[in-house]
């Protein structure tokens, strides 16, 4: 089975195509790239130029920042190939799906582990004052790049460039030579990608929500709200990708045409809510920093992050003191 990526056409007619279901992707993708490449870009400077000591929370927002922004800057190259046709070669239909695919991966393991780390600190904040040094971090990080990147190869010996009828050429990704093994990618796909993250995200908050009612710092409660807004964020853009992966995964096994023609018209919907989950958390960042009051040479959302580190800092040093005078776990949530 071949599976057209999501803004390939799909229809008989190219031109029909093009002018309903085509423009609108045009326009959906446009406003993603313009808002989420200056965005991402303007978060990994704030983090790079004026966070010098950066929280581990911190950390992860600016790879987050990095993931969306390699997925974003793939936008001019299916924009051109909606509008048009796809002229760039095998190779680079390769690379553009090989980067969204590693780059779901990442973004899935990074978000993960800051609900993981909220959890950590609540349930352990003392063995979590031992494990947060810079090198811990720089080696889970290193280890969920590659791991993505590897993730990703199927992709890479998946995607093509097929030409139409009328002599437009698309890239299509997901052609396999069973279908056995075309239903346990998309398995892994859907349960590495999306159900196992989901379900560790899950506990994890059903923990750090019963802790908020006990919280009096204003920067704590807007830490985890921060994050918890980016996993909403994430889980709601991201859905619709999967259901349609699992309808397919279906469709595979029982060959059912009804099931085929409705994952072919939702393939729009969720192909654009992929690109808008990559463009949406500098706006996230921008709203929260609003909360945060900056200076005349301090914007709000350099004031955020650093806050954000400062308090991790504080913490530290409190809960050290607390574990010293007996005072027990609570005072080590927030540890950045």
């Amino acid at each position: 089975m071949t599976k057209s990526f999501n803004f390939s056409a799909n229809s008989t007619s190219h031109e029909q195509w093009i002018e309903v279901e085509g423009l609108v992707s045009c326009l959906v993708l446009s406003l993603a790239f313009l808002v989420g490449a200056p965005g991402n870009l303007l978060v990994i400077w704030t983090i790079v130029q004026h966070v010098k000591q950066r929280s581990h929370t911190v950390v992860l927002i600016l790879h987050l920042a990095v993931a969306d922004l390699l997925v974003l800057i793939t936008l001019p190259v299916w924009i051109y190939s909606v509008a048009r046709s796809w002229v760039f070669g095998e190779v680079t239909c390769k690379v553009m799906v090989y980067i969204i695919v590693a780059c779901m991966y990442s973004s899935v393991f990074l978000i993960t582990t800051m609900s993981a780390e909220r959890f950590l600190a609540v349930k352990y904040p003392f063995w979590m004052l031992r494990w947060k040094t810079r090198d811990a971090m720089s080696k889970c990080l290193v280890v969920f790049w590659v791991l993505a990147f590897a993730l990703g190869i199927p992709a890479i010996l998946t995607s093509y460039v097929d030409e139409e009828e009328d002599g437009h050429h698309r890239c299509v990704f997901y052609e396999h030579d069973s279908v056995v093994l075309e239903v346990l990618c998309s398995c892994l796909e859907t349960v590495l990608g999306f159900i196992v993250p989901f379900f560790t995200i899950t506990v994890c908050y059903c923990c750090v929500a019963s802790q908020l009612r006990h919280l009096h710092s204003g920067i704590k409660q807007k830490s985890a709200i921060l994050i918890g807004s980016v996993v909403v964020a994430f889980v709601l853009c991201w859905l619709p990708h999967h259901i349609i992966n699992i309808i397919q995964m279906v469709n595979i096994l029982t060959d059912s045409e009804e099931l085929s023609d409705a994952t072919q018209q939702a393939t729009f919907i969720s192909g654009a809510l992929v690109f808008i989950s990559s463009s949406v958390n500098p706006i996230l960042y921008v709203f929260t920093a609003r909360n945060f009051e900056g200076s005349l040479r301090k914007s709000s959302l350099v004031k955020m992050f650093q806050d954000l580190t400062s308090y991790a800092v504080k913490t530290r040093a409190v809960s050290v003191l607390g574990h010293g005078q007996g005072q027990g776990q609570g005072q080590g949530w927030c540890h950045g």
